[in-house]
């Protein structure tokens, strides 16, 4: 059983250079392509950033596709943490799911940080969301394990996408 309640990790072995790896998640478009946000300007370390939802390009299931479609329109708003090019990006943001027209500002944030290493047959993606015990109570335990299970989709996503664009 699981004990750690403030952190989420997923670890996937991307068949693709660690350059490609590293355009995908640290390029605004790019990144936006598969997590399904368009952003309108660059990731810069300390820029806060607000982009909408958009339909995923690829997909892993009905279920992630409807829940992308729900929310389309909806604010995504990011501060970029740290960009270590070639190692780590990582980045905080509302885990709630954003409404528009609400300010966010003094919520809790998560930290969600993307590790990298280059290992025989490809690039090792390291994902960390922490922080989930600095929300509430009555929506710590949901949306942990709501972000649980929708890291795994992304990481099937982001391995789609690179298959796509390779």
């Amino acid at each position: 059983m699981e004990t750690n309640t403030d952190s989420v990790e997923k670890r996937i072995l991307l068949r693709a250079p660690l350059e490609r790896v590293w355009s995908a998640i640290s390029d605004s478009k790019q990144f936006g392509r598969w997590f399904g946000v368009k952003f309108d300007s660059a990731f810069v370390a300390g820029a806060r950033i607000v982009g909408k939802v958009i339909p995923l390009t690829v997909s892993v299931d009905a279920a992630a596709t409807e829940s992308q479609k729900q929310r389309e329109g909806n604010p995504c708003t990011i501060t970029v943490e740290r960009i270590e090019p070639m190692r780590l990006f990582s980045i905080r943001w509302y885990p709630l799911d954003e409404e528009p027209g609400v300010d966010y500002l003094n919520e809790p944030t998560t930290l969600v940080e993307f590790k990298l290493e280059e290992v025989p047959g490809g690039t090792l993606l390291t994902l960390t969301e922490s922080g989930f015990d600095g929300l509430s109570l009555e929506r710590r335990a949901e949306t942990r394990t709501s972000h649980h299970q929708g890291w795994t989709n992304y990481m099937t996503i982001i391995k789609k996408y690179l298959a796509l664009a390779a």
